[in-house]
């Protein structure tokens, strides 16, 4: 599995879709400083605190004509570089110099981001039908300082546990 990416960019909102571009953010427990969520029950929250999304999965759909684009779908943070396929549940990334976050669910994908997708077919992204190609959601493990550009690692849990202590 590719270890390392890096930050391709930020997003947030006052609230729904889509996410626009910002440049660097603090990130507390409950995710970007300054981001908003429409519906709680859904989104947000500490075990929801950032919505990640893949360059490389975005410039594919791009490929089979679908409108999407950073930020379009809600996520907080696109990340290029990594093995989008091998991020599971459970795995440990540090953002930048001083974020850790860990994957916590798949987003299930919904009506508020049709637009992004041809014909609204949203559900293109969902783990579901499409294993390896959903947004991920994380909790916030250390928060901290980020910046478009920054390195994007995964960490092994015992490491994870050393950085958190």
């Amino acid at each position: 599995m590719d270890t390392a990416g890096h930050i391709f960019s930020l997003q947030r909102s006052n609230g729904g879709v889509p996410k626009l571009p910002i440049r660097e953010a603090t990130v507390t427990e409950l995710g970007l400083e300054g981001d908003r969520q429409r519906d709680r029950r859904y989104h947000g929250g500490p075990e929801r605190a950032l919505c990640l999304f893949s360059l490389e999965e975005i410039l594919a759909l791009q490929a089979e004509g679908h409108p999407i684009y950073p930020g379009s779908t809600g996520e907080n943070v696109t990340i290029a570089g990594l093995d989008w396929n091998e991020l599971k549940v459970g795995v440990c990334l540090a953002l930048g110099d001083e974020v850790v976050i860990q994957i916590s669910s798949f987003a299930v994908p919904c009506n508020n981001i049709a637009e992004s997708f041809e014909d609204g077919k949203f559900v293109r992204i969902s783990q579901k039908t499409h294993p390896g190609e959903s947004r991920l959601y994380a909790r916030i493990l250390k928060t901290g300082e980020l910046r478009v550009g920054q390195a994007v690692r995964v960490v092994p849990q015992p490491a994870a546990e050393q950085i958190l202590s």
